[in-house]
């Protein structure tokens, strides 16, 4: 059974071992990060020292999924815009050994759950790069529909959105 957890800063170890090679480093949004390869220091840094760039206090919430065996994946939660009922989920990703087995598509489940029934957001927003098909599906399976297109670099971000009603 899946679970999550707030991220600690030693999840950056096995977060930075998941970002494998540039490819995933690049559909991660890894440039928010600087160059790959990175390294566990960066995404702690980033997450601790500097709070995921977001400029209020209290915006950014990293998150770990787990099971009995150990962490499976992560993801983000942020604030838009000051909006309290709304939410950007992001840097999602899971342990490539564990791809296909249905935890993206569990962790983002949970995540829309704590961001619906604690947080109070009415809306819950994500975007995918054009080339990254899996995830696109995932978030499909989640219940995400499509909103429009950000035109982009290295390709194009597909938005994505749910509503607190469209969640089941």
């Amino acid at each position: 059974m899946l679970k999550l957890r707030p991220y600690k800063s030693c999840d950056a170890q096995t977060i930075a071992k998941w970002v494998e090679d540039k490819d995933v480093f690049t559909k991660w949004g890894g440039e928010r990060f600087g160059e790959y390869p990175i390294s566990a220091e960066t995404i702690d840094e980033k997450y601790r020292k500097n709070n995921g760039d977001c400029a209020e206090p209290d915006n950014f919430y990293p998150w770990t999924a787990f099971d009995d065996n150990g962490i499976v994946g992560h993801f983000i939660m942020r604030y838009l815009n000051g909006d309290r009922k709304l939410l950007r989920f992001g840097w999602v990703v899971v342990d490539s050994a564990a791809r296909g087995k249905g935890y993206g598509t569990q962790m983002l489940r949970l995540g829309l759950t704590y961001a619906f029934d604690f947080l109070g957001a009415e809306k819950v927003t994500i975007g995918v790069f054009e080339n990254n098909a899996i995830a696109h599906r995932c978030y499909q399976k989640v219940g995400f529909a499509d909103a429009g297109i950000t035109k982009g670099e290295p390709c194009n971000v597909i938005e994505m959105e749910i509503g607190k009603d469209e969640f089941l």
